[in-house]
């Protein structure tokens, strides 16, 4: 049966759904909802503004252009007028809570994003016990009680025989009912993320920043793809080292940057954790395009060429932009990689290209 609220609650969901779509870019830009994360849910404010209402004064004082003055006077504020306290209504916030997996299909529809399909053997099927229904037959650990006690209170009381005076239901066995049930294959995908960042002196906290809100977000659609994940940290100057998620978006550091550090210790984490015939893998590596030279770099092209790219579903490298850095790399990954369809550039100049950025990066399907 459905309730009468029903219609009133769905037309509701659809107004806040299309106010999200509506303000999402600006929700990406800002990064005003990661504060408002919870555990399954991000709590989203909605502006909200109040209908007008007339108030009626006082009959016989006077209509519009009456009492005292001259032509051209200017208007002096009446009585409750003016800068102070007032009453007329204003604009409201309405704050919503929206499960991730609500949000992700909202980024998915409104940025265009293919479903995600893993690679080869990487889906791996597992079988699952699904109830569809109650019979009047079947094992005694699937009997369903409460229907049983509603068969013979009903059987009773058709028959005359039921006293609430003294309301004892005896089930026979006509009265049994048992749950039904059917197992279903269900794809059972696994995958990583690895989140590599260059934390050396010339990445600030703005930059830091704008790789916090964009990893939000694909973690939101990622996580809406597959049963299980999981994400791993790596933050890298001269020198690279895997750390907790605190630790990774607040941590600075002074030195140079080796590129390479980060990318060797990606390519030890997946050879020891993961198996490549179950999982799917996904480097994001986020840097403002320094390097230590032309040698580091030379060793970072062949630990892509050589493991990280074949093992990876896509790679991806986000380049922000930084009063400090060259900005290099990105070329030097464009010379060496021009027609290689899983590793995935962008260049993240400010907040506002990382709703580009996303679409860049998740846009592929991979």
């Amino acid at each position: 049966m459905v309730h009468r609220i029903d219609p009133d609650t769905n037309r509701f969901k659809e107004i806040v759904r299309g106010k999200i779509k509506h303000n999402l870019k600006k929700y990406i830009s800002h990064g005003e909802l990661l504060g408002r994360q919870g555990d399954n849910v991000v709590s989203i404010p909605l502006p909200q503004i109040e209908l007008p209402r007339f108030r009626y004064g006082q009959q016989q004082t006077g209509g519009v252009g009456q009492g005292e003055g001259e032509e051209g006077s200017a208007l002096q504020p009446g009585p409750g007028q003016g800068q102070g306290a007032g009453d007329a209504a204003g604009e409201h916030v309405l704050e919503v809570e929206v499960t991730l997996e609500e949000l992700a299909e909202i980024l998915g529809e409104e940025l265009e994003l293919p479903r995600i399909e893993p690679r080869g053997e990487r889906a791996v099927d597992s079988s699952t016990d699904k109830y569809t229904g109650i019979h009047k037959s079947g094992p005694e650990s699937l009997r369903h009680f409460k229907r049983t006690f509603k068969e013979a209170l009903k059987r009773q009381i058709m028959a005359g025989l039921y006293n609430p005076e003294r309301p004892v239901i005896v089930p026979v066995r006509e009265d049994r009912r048992y749950r039904s049930w059917k197992q279903k294959s269900v794809p059972e995908s696994n995958a990583v993320i690895i989140y590599m960042m260059d934390v050396s002196g010339s990445m600030g906290t703005e930059q830091k920043e704008i790789v916090r809100i964009e990893s939000f977000w694909i973690d939101t659609w990622l996580k809406a793809q597959y049963r299980q994940i999981e994400t791993r940290y790596i933050i890298h100057d001269s020198a690279a080292r895997e750390v907790d998620q605190h630790t990774f978006f607040h941590v600075r550091e002074s030195g140079g940057t080796r590129i390479s550090s980060a990318y060797q210790l990606t390519k030890e984490i997946v050879e020891k954790d993961y198996d490549l015939t179950r999982w799917n893998i996904y480097p994001f590596h986020f840097s403002d395009g320094d390097n230590w030279g032309g040698e580091d770099t030379a060793l970072c092209m062949n630990l892509l060429r050589g493991f990280l790219l074949p093992s990876s579903n896509m790679f991806c490298y986000g380049q922000v932009k930084s009063a400090y850095g060259s900005g290099q790399f990105i070329k030097d990954l464009m010379d060496s990689f021009a027609d290689c369809d899983n590793l995935i550039l962008s260049e993240i100049n400010n907040r506002d290209e990382i709703y580009r950025s996303i679409k860049t990066f998740l846009g592929k399907g991979k």
